[in-house]
C-alpha cells in the first residue's frame, strides 16, 4: 500500500505544534476529516504558511505517519480573503466550520458536505459589507442546510403535536411555539389543550384516591385470571423553548429553499431570533456549544445595539 495519498480539502482548524509546525484539520472530498502536520508552516519563508490558513482549499500530497500524517506538498485552489476582512463574515464562517467539524466523518468520502460548506462560504464572502443583517440571514441558511444534510432538520412546516400544517398568521400578537426537545414548531393552541387535559386528569386522580399511610397502605388488586392489562400512553407535554411571531416562522420555513428568500417586514431582530433558535437547536442535537457564536453576539451587539 502506498505511503502517500492525494486529497483535495479545505482547512477548518489549525493548532500550534512545536516551534515551527502546525496541525491542520482538513475536510477532504475523498477521505473526510483528516488531521495532518504542516511542517515548518510557522516559519516566515515557509511555502505551507499561507496554505495552512483557515478556509484555504488545497490540492494535497500527504504522507502517512504513525500517529499523524504529514503534508508534503500543497497547491492552493481557492481562498476566501473576503471573510478575513469582515469580522461578521469571519465569525459566521467559523460558526459553520464548527458544525462541519461535528458532522464530518473520517476515512470515508464527504463530497456532499465539502461542496455544501464551500458553497455557503462563497455566499458569505459575496455579501456586501454594508449589509450586516445579510450575514445573519446567510448564517441561518447555512446552519439549516448543514443540519438537513446530517438528517437533523428541525420541523418547521407542521406542528410537532398535532401534525397540522402551520401557516404564518400576520395578525397582531399571533405566535407559535418552538420546542427543542420535541424537534420543532408547536401550535400553542394544541400545546395549551394538552397541558389543560393533563392538569384535569391529575386533578381527577387526586380527588378519586385517598392518601396512603403506614396503617392504610394502598394494595393494588391482583389481576383476574384471563384478564387483559391495558396500558395507556399519555402524550408528553413538551417544553416550549421560545415563541415566534409570523415573520420569524416565515423566515424559518423558507430556509429549506436553495436561495435566501426575501420576506416583507423582516428586520434584523427577526434574523437574530431565527439564528438563536437554530443555534440552541444545533447545540442540543450536536451535544456541544458553538463557541464562535459569542463572536456573532459581540458583532451584532456592536453594530445594531442588539441585546442577545
Amino acid at each position: 500500500m502506498s505511503r502517500t495519498y492525494k486529497a483535495t480539502g479545505i482547512n477548518l482548524k489549525t493548532q500550534v505544534l512545536g516551534e515551527s509546525d502546525k496541525i491542520v484539520t482538513i475536510l477532504t472530498r475523498e477521505f473526510g476529516l483528516i488531521r495532518a502536520v504542516a511542517p515548518g508552516a510557522r516559519k516566515h519563508n515557509s511555502s505551507l504558511g499561507g496554505r495552512s490558513g483557515m478556509f484555504v482549499v488545497n490540492e494535497l500530497l500527504i504522507a502517512k505517519g504513525r500517529s499523524l500524517d504529514k503534508i508534503t506538498q500543497a497547491q492552493t485552489l481557492k481562498t476566501y480573503p473576503g471573510l478575513t476582512k469582515n469580522l461578521g463574515k469571519l465569525a459566521a464562517g467559523q460558526y459553520l466550520a464548527e458544525i462541519v467539524l461535528c458532522q464530518a466523518l473520517s476515512e470515508q468520502p464527504q463530497e456532499e458536505l465539502y461542496e455544501l460548506f464551500n458553497e455557503h462560504l462563497h455566499r458569505l464572502e459575496a455579501l456586501s459589507s454594508a449589509d450586516p443583517s445579510g450575514v445573519l440571514a446567510h448564517l441561518a441558511h447555512g446552519v439549516f442546510h448543514l443540519l438537513a444534510l446530517a438528517g437533523l432538520t428541525p420541523q418547521v412546516q407542521v406542528c410537532c403535536l398535532s401534525g397540522r400544517t402551520l401557516k404564518p398568521n400576520f395578525t397582531p400578537n399571533w405566535q407559535v411555539g418552538f420546542s427543542i426537545p420535541a424537534g420543532g414548531t408547536v401550535c400553542l393552541e394544541a400545546w395549551e389543550s394538552l397541558r389543560t387535559e393533563g392538569e384535569r386528569e391529575r386533578g381527577i386522580q387526586r380527588n378519586s384516591s385517598f392518601s396512603a399511610s403506614p396503617n392504610h397502605p394502598i394494595i393494588p388488586s391482583p389481576p383476574k385470571p384471563g384478564s387483559q392489562t391495558i396500558v395507556v400512553h399519555r402524550q408528553e407535554i413538551p417544553v416550549i423553548s421560545s415563541r415566534l411571531g409570523a415573520v420569524e416562522l416565515a423566515l424559518l420555513q423558507h430556509l429549506s429553499q436553495p436561495e435566501i428568500m426575501q420576506i416583507d417586514g423582516a428586520r434584523d431582530y427577526d434574523w437574530l431570533s431565527v439564528e438563536q433558535i437554530l443555534r440552541q437547536y444545533a447545540q442540543y442535537q450536536l451535544g456541544r456549544p458553538i463557541r464562535s457564536a459569542t463572536l456573532i453576539d459581540s458583532y451584532f451587539a456592536a453594530n445594531h445595539d442588539a441585546i442577545v
